[in-house]
């Protein structure tokens, strides 16, 4: 029987409550921890100060494997992580000089002097716990055991906590083999999707969670190595034309990777997503082997002088219509020189709409060695999110495109 280890995650800060500052230490470990096959039990968000930190210590410690805490190990005045870990375990503070003075050996003597003021705030833990060494930073993190959980405390600047999880719980991250496993679905809505897949859902030896995002969905599996690998294997027997492949971890990465085994070329041409798909292919290690770039013609006279679309079609049918996606896309095809180019035209928003053309139209185009075929979406949401769900569904079609496409 596999017995699944518990993680509480908290977050200290009033700029996370109030907005200005957005979460992300807590939500992205979690992700490493459930795919190393932990159970997450809790994340919470509190106020900084010593007594918003101090039910959570009693609550959690004792009742859960591990507890990690992000944030409140500054040097203002609000930051009091240390001060609650002290009053929890009945202690008091000490500097610890020698971890201190390695941190401060990475830095040049200017600034190690200006590190120095900070001493006896960023140096100092509760007596009896584990200075853990910040390797991105200046902050002393906190690390000790109490009755059966492991209790880890980081700065909450970004790059600092990650630096500090990954070198404090290396041997906690790595995915447990066969436990669990994850299978990229384009091109559904959840809530078809929960239909189609049910004969996996309603398995009660599993742990089935659904995630969606615009244009693809992850369905993510937890159980034992057989009972994951046949319900891995039965979701896509059950969407075969849908998954992506491993190793994909995007629309975009699926059609770099489609793409680069066939050996074709790729190029785009954009108006209302302005290169946003271009730049999600770009983010794609080994991209630069098949993208030859994108053409971002927002406006009608650089369609016409760049993307050679005819005058008399943005006259009489407007940039907005299946004639100047087809033009755009063989345009990009031709002026790039690639095999396959996908275009993106359409009415963003807010403004700009018409009965005939409302906005969250938008046309594609697809132009390869065969031709040029067109296809219309309207999407509902405000600007960003129809540009969004452009740049996906462009991304969707143009790795079905590359799977049909006869290789080099």
């Amino acid at each position: 029987m596999i017995t699944i280890k518990r993680a509480v995650l908290i977050a200290l800060g009033d700029e996370l409550l109030s907005g200005i500052r957005r979460e992300g230490n807590c939500a992205w470990l979690a992700g490493k921890l459930s795919r190393a096959g932990w159970k997450v039990e809790c994340m919470e968000i509190i106020p900084d100060g010593n007594s918003s930190l101090s039910p959570f210590l009693e609550k959690w410690i004792g009742n859960t494997d591990l507890l990690v805490l992000s944030g409140g190990l500054g040097p203002t005045h609000d930051d009091c992580t240390r001060q609650a870990l002290a009053a929890f375990l009945g202690t008091g503070l000490e500097r610890a000089d020698e971890a201190y003075d390695k941190i401060l050996s990475r830095y040049p003597d200017d600034m190690r002097k200006n590190l120095e003021n900070s001493r006896d705030t960023q140096g100092i833990i509760p007596s009896g716990t584990r200075p853990l060494h910040n390797p991105a930073g200046s902050a002393l993190g906190v690390a000790f055991e109490k009755d059966g959980t492991k209790v880890l405390a980081f700065p909450g600047v970004p790059v600092e906590f990650t630096a500090m999880a990954e070198q404090e719980l290396s041997g906690e991250l790595g995915p447990k083999n066969g436990t669990w496993a994850s299978v990229l679905i384009a091109g559904w809505a959840e809530s078809l999707l929960k239909d189609r897949l049910a004969p996996v859902i309603n398995r009660r030896e599993l742990h089935i969670t659904i995630l969606p995002a615009p244009g693809l969905i992850e369905f993510y599996i937890r159980g034992t190595p057989e009972n994951v690998a046949r319900a891995a294997e039965d979701v896509r027997a059950l969407v075969p034309n849908d998954w992506l492949p491993e190793g994909a971890g995007s629309l975009a990465g699926a059609a770099v990777m489609a793409a680069a085994e066939k050996r074709l070329t790729l190029a785009c041409a954009e108006s209302c997503t302005g290169g946003m798909v271009g730049a999600a292919l770009t983010s794609i290690p080994g991209s630069s082997e098949v993208f030859f770039g994108s053409a971002v013609c927002y406006s009608n006279t650089a369609k016409k002088s760049i993307l050679s679309v005819n005058e008399e079609i943005l006259l009489h049918h407007g940039a907005v219509s299946s004639l100047c996606a087809a033009e755009m896309a063989l345009g990009a095809q031709k002026i790039y020189g690639t095999d396959i180019a996908v275009s993106v035209t359409g009415i963003a928003g807010p403004g700009g709409g018409a009965p005939e053309k409302p906005v969250g139209t938008v046309w594609f185009g697809l132009a390869d060695r065969g031709g040029v075929e067109t296809v219309k979406r309207i999407f509902t949401g405000d600007r960003e999110t129809v540009r969004t769900r452009a740049k996906n569904f462009a991304l969707d079609r143009l790795w079905r495109k590359i799977r049909e496409a006869p290789g080099e």
